[in-house]
């Protein structure tokens, strides 16, 4: 993919921004998310599903189901990948946007 789609697709898929999407596929090192965009697909690899404990292809959501997650990153390369996450404390800061006061020091 060359750098003008890049740009559209980080413009489209923000880092932070929440997106919808469904498993499509399952892989040892996470699943794979249809995106609903022919030109990029969503991966939540292993360590963005949980915040602690260990996570295991068992507990992959079936293939099929509906996913909202966070998209942190992006795989430059032929992969054509948009990284997302589905710990509950990255969907949180998401969903609800705290105003967290500046603390002083004296």
């Amino acid at each position: 993919m060359n750098s003008q789609l890049w740009s559209q697709v980080k413009t489209k898929y923000q880092l932070g921004k929440l997106i919808y999407g469904k498993v499509e596929f399952h892989a040892p090192f996470g699943v794979f998310v249809d995106i609903g965009d022919e030109n990029v697909k969503g991966i939540i690899q292993i360590p963005d599903f949980l915040d602690s404990g260990a996570m295991s292809p068992e507990m992959y959501p079936e293939i099929g189901s509906p996913v909202g997650a966070v998209v942190v990153g992006y795989t430059e390369d032929n992969r054509n990948q948009v990284w997302l996450s589905v710990k509950p404390s990255v969907l949180q800061k998401s969903l609800v946007k705290l105003r967290v006061p500046v603390i002083s020091q004296v």
